[in-house]
C-alpha cells in the first residue's frame, strides 16, 4: 500500500455496520440467516431466536432468564434492539493509535398480522436508515418485500472491509483498495421477492433504484441469488451463486470524470462449510464495468475459523482484490489473523491482526481491537 494519512488507515479497518447473522453460526447450528433474524436475507434486526442466541448461548458467560428478566417486545406485536461499535487502532505505517466510533443502530419491527411486519433502522452514527414492509403471503412461506433496504448479494458477512463486500469504502481508490459496491451505506428503493423452494434451497430476486447520487444512479437495478443450505450427516454445507445488474453510471476510464451507463454488472459464487467447532466460507465474484469501462474486476474472500471454548473462536480470513484482470501485478491481498471474544451476553472484543501484502514489501501492518454491544 502507498503510504496515506493515519484517517484512511483508520476507516481501513471500518468494519461497519451491525452485527449481521454470522453466516458462520448458521453453519454451525445448521440454520439459515432468517431463523436468527426478521429480515428474511438476514441482517440488522433479531427476531426471538437470535435474541436467545445472544443472551443465553453465544456468550462465555450468560445470565439465563432467572438473572435476565428482560425481552425484546414492547407489548405482544412491537419488538427492538440496538448494536453499538466502538474500536480501537494502531497503525504501523504512521506510528499512531486512536479511538474511534464506528456505527450505533437502533432497530424496530412491527408485526401487523401474523403474515405482515415493518421493519426499520436508524444509525444515528452514520445517519443511515433502512425502512421494509414483509408480507410472506405466498406459498412456502415466500414473501414480498417493498421499501429501502439492502440487496441479497452473496455471502452477507459483518466485515464489510471484505473486498467482497465494501472494501475499504473507496477512501484507498487512488490505490485501488476499494471493494464491490456493498458498503455498509448501499441500499435500494424497491421491491424483493423471496421463493422458498424447499427448506433447502432459497432464490431472492429484487429490482429497485440505488439510493445514491443521481449524477451516478440510474434506474433500475436488479439483484438475484440462490442459496443451498443442504446438511451431510453433522456437515451443514451453503452453496449458490449471485447475479447483478447495478443501475450506475461508472467513468469511461479509471479516474476519469466523463460518466457513461458502461452496464455494469457483479456475478459470482460462494461456499460454506460448517462442522462440530471448524466452519470454512468462500466467496468469489467478477465486476464488469464497475471500476471503468470495458474493465473487468475480481474480488475473493476465504475465511476459516475454530471454536476454542463457548465465546471464544480463532478467525483467519484471506482477502484479494484485482482491480483490472487485464493487467498483471497489481492485486492487492491481506491476511487477518484474530479472534471474536464473547465474555457475556451481548458483549463482544474482537482483536484483529492485519498483514497487508505487497510487493516491493511496506510496513503498513495495523491492530484493531473492536467493542461490539447489541440487544
Amino acid at each position: 500500500m502507498r503510504k496515506n494519512n493515519f484517517a484512511v488507515v483508520l476507516l481501513l479497518f471500518f468494519a461497519l455496520g451491525e452485527l449481521y447473522a454470522l453466516p458462520r453460526f448458521a453453519l454451525q447450528q445448521q440454520d439459515r440467516c432468517i431463523d436468527c433474524h426478521v429480515n428474511p436475507t438476514g441482517g440488522i434486526m433479531r427476531n426471538e431466536n437470535g435474541w436467545f442466541f445472544g443472551k443465553n448461548v453465544v456468550g462465555m458467560v450468560s445470565p439465563r432468564d432467572k438473572e435476565l428478566a428482560m425481552s425484546p417486545k414492547i407489548g405482544d406485536n412491537i419488538s427492538y434492539g440496538f448494536d453499538f461499535r466502538t474500536q480501537y487502532l494502531y497503525s504501523g505505517e504512521k506510528k499512531r493509535s486512536d479511538f474511534q466510533e464506528m456505527s450505533g443502530s437502533i432497530y424496530t419491527n412491527v408485526d401487523l398480522s401474523k403474515k405482515i411486519n415493518v421493519v426499520a433502522r436508524y444509525d444515528f452514527i452514520t445517519s443511515f436508515w433502512e425502512a421494509y414492509a414483509v408480507a410472506r403471503i405466498l406459498p412456502g412461506d415466500s414473501y414480498i418485500k417493498a421499501g429501502s433496504f439492502t440487496p441479497a448479494f452473496g455471502i452477507r458477512g459483518d466485515d464489510h472491509t471484505a473486498y467482497t463486500r465494501g472494501g475499504d469504502f473507496g477512501i484507498l481508490s487512488a490505490t485501488g483498495a476499494n471493494g464491490m459496491l456493498y458498503t455498509p451505506y448501499y441500499a435500494e428503493s424497491g421491491i424483493e421477492l423471496g421463493m422458498n423452494l424447499t427448506d433447502y434451497a432459497n432464490i431472492t430476486l429484487s429490482a429497485g433504484k440505488i439510493r445514491m447520487n443521481s449524477i451516478l444512479a440510474h434506474d433500475p437495478s436488479f439483484t438475484a441469488r440462490a442459496e443451498f443450505t443442504p446438511h451431510v450427516g453433522s456437515v451443514g454445507l451453503m452453496f449458490g451463486g449471485s447475479y447483478a445488474k447495478a443501475g450506475i453510471f461508472r467513468p469511461d476510464t479509471p479516474g476519469g470524470f466523463d460518466y457513461v451507463n458502461a452496464g455494469t454488472s457483479f456475478y459470482g459464487g460462494f461456499f460454506g462449510a460448517g462442522w462440530d467447532k471448524l466452519s470454512l466460507l468462500a466467496e468469489y465474484n467478477v465486476g464488469d464495468n464497475y471500476v471503468g469501462k470495458d474493465i473487468a474486476s475480481s474480488y475473493m474472500m476465504v475465511e476459516g475459523s475454530y471454536r476454542i471454548m463457548i465465546g471464544l473462536e480463532a478467525i483467519v480470513r484471506y482477502d484479494r482484490l484485482d482491480r483490472d484482470s487485464d493487467i498483471s501485478g497489481n492485486e492487492l491481498s491481506r491476511l487477518n489473523l484474530g479472534f471474536e471474544f464473547f465474555p457475556y451476553s451481548f458483549v463482544e472484543v474482537r482483536p484483529q491482526y492485519r498483514i497487508n501484502m505487497e510487493d516491493p514489501s511496506v510496513d503498513n501492518d495495523a491492530f484493531v481491537l473492536q467493542f461490539h454491544f447489541w440487544y
